[in-house]
């Protein structure tokens, strides 16, 4: 069993929970995720790690309430304890130091997993930048601890309410028109948004990494549910990813595969999906 510590709504419906896991702590690297059931009958859910401290032993989970086992976990409280929480699992992001900026992008949700990659890349020398996107100004997360593992946030909303009026793919172009030298781009968030990313940088020459999220069951690559075309080949998200070149993933093919059970889903308003609908 492992307990949860903390428990905070970040904004409706989206949730950060602290995790007491140490042995998983003691491993976890950027860019990987963990799965965990919140109990016997629940189904697998796969989270990216937000963030990890070795000393105390916690784990950061961030999660949007979509369905009946989100929201399970999500009525969960402190001193409450989860099941299973397995990881950490597929492979860690390439950290190092770059011939230039990296930029880390964000939409929604998507902002939680860029955190310890920013704070990774800081740590190891980089300039950092973080484009934080989401629909209003009272749904962005985590902007004050970007700001600490950062040297600059760009915030983007689609409506204007905070920041760039408009799309991550405006911030990028704007750092671009600026002179900004930028080395790598590392786009986690909604397929169609890592997607325009990885098409605004493709010109450019921009290395974009991206963060896949398919369907995902036992996160050890024995299902294959989480296959994924990048260039030429099949690659398995949980254990291949989840990141890989923005520039070579079917995108297509990835959005037509999350789209599969929508339409059960929506006919069944009491099914619980045992195949899971991606990592958030």
């Amino acid at each position: 069993m492992f307990k949860i510590l903390k428990k905070e709504e970040l904004s409706p419906n989206v949730y950060a929970m602290e995790i007491d896991a140490p042995r998983v702590a003691k491993k976890a690297e950027p860019g990987q995720f963990i799965v965990l059931r919140v109990n016997e009958e629940g189904e697998r859910i796969p989270l990216t790690i937000a963030n990890f401290d070795r000393e105390t032993g916690r784990i950061l989970i961030v999660f949007q309430v979509i369905g009946a086992s989100t929201m399970e976990l999500a009525a969960l409280n402190e001193g409450d304890d989860i099941l299973d929480f397995v990881g950490p699992l597929g492979r860690p992001s390439e950290i190092g130091k770059l011939d230039g900026t990296m930029v880390v992008v964000g939409g929604g949700i998507g902002v939680a997993p860029t955190f310890p990659i920013a704070r990774a890349m800081k740590e190891a020398g980089n300039k950092v930048i973080a484009i934080m996107g989401a629909k209003t100004k009272d749904i962005l997360i985590m902007e004050d601890e970007m700001k600490q593992v950062t040297d600059e946030i760009v915030v983007t909303t689609d409506d204007g309410s905070r920041g760039i009026k408009g799309f991550v793919t405006n911030a990028v172009q704007a750092l671009v028109d600026r002179g900004e030298k930028i080395a790598q781009i590392t786009a986690i968030g909604p397929v169609i948004m890592m997607k325009s990313v990885a098409d605004a940088t493709r010109n450019l020459g921009i290395k974009t990494v991206v963060s896949l999220n398919p369907i995902m069951v036992d996160g050890t690559g024995m299902c294959g549910g989480c296959r994924v075309t990048v260039g030429d080949e099949t690659k398995f998200a949980c254990v291949d990813g989840p990141e890989f070149d923005g520039h070579l993933v079917d995108f297509k093919g990835l959005m037509n595969r999350q789209r599969m059970y929508r339409d059960l889903e929506a006919e069944e308003k009491d099914h619980v999906c045992k195949i899971g609908l991606g990592r958030n």
